[in-house]
């Protein structure tokens, strides 16, 4: 907790601590003192006898608050002072709209704890790391849904997309449809980018609009679309409701990367295959990098004194002490 106090703490005068060489140079200079006057009486020519009592074990106690105060009173003199920085972000953002698919088959098992889960979990980090941009989410299986629009609360947009669950919207994957909805909320965007992350699992089967009118409506507006195809190579279990409950079975993985592809490369964007959630956090990681938002950071700082405890410390112990010495520990002649 002390250690945690000190690394917000600054010293107006640090040159001040210099004076804490004193300390070692005073308690040689007592001990030596008290060892000249340490009393005696001869008894006879050949023994000495040191006079003892309870109060002797306690003697040094006055030295030891005295030391203790000059030390508290340097660190007073130093002038602590408590730092608070403020960091207040502004700059050209980016409008960019996170479009997710929640077919039934984003609860396959091969990442984990499943696809939908893990593309959950890394867009949330993907958001904490955009300071300055707007954002959106849209969701789409067998028909789209604005789950978010383009806002700069991040707490708000993470709460929608924590919130997501799979079964919301008919089943299906209606890779079109999530795509227009997603390029209506950039339409009227005034940002100079814009952009759309779009993610899926599947293959087009389903919504109102086909995938190359959505591709050609991107063209027109000049979004960027990065694609992402989610899914292993090979075989993957998933969930799967029955009468009998839910049972879990082995299906397919089937990514139209063709059609991915092309909406990518037709936009300006670029496709990405994601076989594993670190990899996913991957393609995040690299879609951040080649989409860098112009920010500029002003820093403010504040300091507040907080010597105070410090004086209080030392006219604490100060007043200990005396009061040890003329009550306790006083010496009579």
């Amino acid at each position: 907790m002390i250690y945690e106090w000190f690394q917000n703490i600054d010293f107006a005068y640090p040159a001040v601590f210099f004076l804490l060489l004193l300390i070692p140079l005073l308690i040689l200079g007592y001990f030596r003192s008290q060892k000249k006057s340490r009393g005696t009486f001869t008894v006879s020519t050949i023994r000495k006898f040191h006079a003892r009592s309870w109060k002797q074990p306690l003697r040094h106690i006055p030295f030891a608050l005295r030391m203790l105060a000059l030390i508290a009173l340097i660190f007073a003199l130093a002038r602590p002072q408590e730092r608070n920085l403020e960091e207040q972000y502004s700059g050209e953002g980016i409008d960019i709209m996170l479009c997710i698919d929640v077919s039934g088959s984003m609860l396959a098992q091969d990442f984990l704890p499943n696809r939908l889960e893990a593309a959950k979990e890394v867009a949330a980090e993907f958001i904490d790391s955009r300071l300055t941009d707007r954002m959106g989410l849209v969701i789409f299986s067998g028909e789209s849904f604005t789950q978010c629009p383009l806002t700069t609360d991040k707490h708000v947009l993470k709460s929608q997309l924590f919130s997501v669950r799979s079964g919301f919207l008919e089943d299906g994957t209606a890779i079109g449809s999530g795509l227009a909805t997603s390029l209506d909320r950039l339409r009227n965007s005034k940002s100079a980018t814009r952009i759309v992350i779009l993610l899926t699992d599947g293959e087009n089967n389903g919504g109102l609009i086909d995938p190359s009118t959505a591709r050609e409506m991107a063209k027109t507006l000049g979004i960027r679309v990065y694609t992402i195809g989610v899914g292993s190579e090979g075989m993957a279990r998933v969930p799967q409701q029955t009468p009998m409950g839910v049972i879990m079975h082995t299906e397919k993985v089937n990514i139209d990367e063709k059609l991915l592809t092309r909406i990518a490369e037709e936009t300006g964007g670029k496709y990405f295959r994601a076989t594993d959630k670190e990899k996913l956090r991957d393609i995040y990681v690299e879609i951040d990098q080649l989409e860098k938002s112009k920010i500029e950071v002003t820093t403010y700082r504040r300091s507040t004194e907080r010597f105070f405890p410090f004086l209080a410390i030392a006219l604490g112990l100060v007043v200990l002490e005396l009061l040890l010495k003329y009550t306790i520990l006083r010496r009579f002649p």
